[in-house]
């Protein structure tokens, strides 16, 4: 299993700060060895809010797979994300929510980001909604098997998208961040 794909999602920010009391209990998504993981460091990013750029947010938890003494583990380490974070991404799942709300009901992209007062630039959304959009086709596989498509009156297929994914997770307030939590794949490779 590759580096990308040996990657976790967990639900809320503050469960990231419970994981190594849980993590005896995951089994290693590389090995499958079970009570050889320990927690490794805390992986930090940018913290959209603060204008400065001097901010710094937990992302989530390095976790290693012991291999010493007579444990059986591989020796490899991979990432536990919350699940509100677009790894490798310093826009938040919410933050790209609002945005891919706001295309929906009619808006540009430019709109949105002024709308919602953006604390990066336009290009970072116009970069993402491209990359999003490239996506499409997996992100669409993943939501069929939850959930027929809804019907829809968009002729955009990331439009449509955008409707499978509220259909697909009706109760949530970030879809983006339920179908990273749900599939367990970023949303955005």
């Amino acid at each position: 299993m590759d580096a990308k794909s040996a990657q976790k999602i967990c639900g809320q920010p503050g469960r990231a700060r419970k994981l190594p009391f849980l993590l005896k209990q995951l089994c290693c998504p590389n090995c499958g060895a079970a009570e050889t993981l320990n927690r490794h460091s805390k992986l930090y990013g940018n913290d959209p809010a603060d204008r400065r750029g001097q901010g710094r947010l937990q992302r989530g938890q390095r976790v290693w797979c012991s291999d010493r003494g007579e444990r059986g583990g591989c020796g490899c380490s991979f990432s536990i994300f919350v699940a509100e974070v677009l790894p490798r991404h310093t826009v938040s799942g919410p933050w790209l929510w609002r945005v891919l709300q706001e295309l929906l009901g009619g808006g540009s992209t430019k709109a949105a980001c002024e709308g919602l007062q953006a604390p990066f630039p336009l290009e970072t959304i116009y970069h993402l909604v491209t990359r999003l959009r490239e996506r499409l086709s997996q992100i669409r596989s993943r939501l069929s098997c939850r959930c027929q498509p809804p019907a829809s009156a968009q002729s955009d297929p990331l439009l449509q998208t955008v409707e499978h994914l509220r259909a697909s997770f009706p109760k949530g307030l970030c879809s983006t961040a339920d179908y990273q939590l749900h599939f367990q794949m970023p949303l955005l490779e």
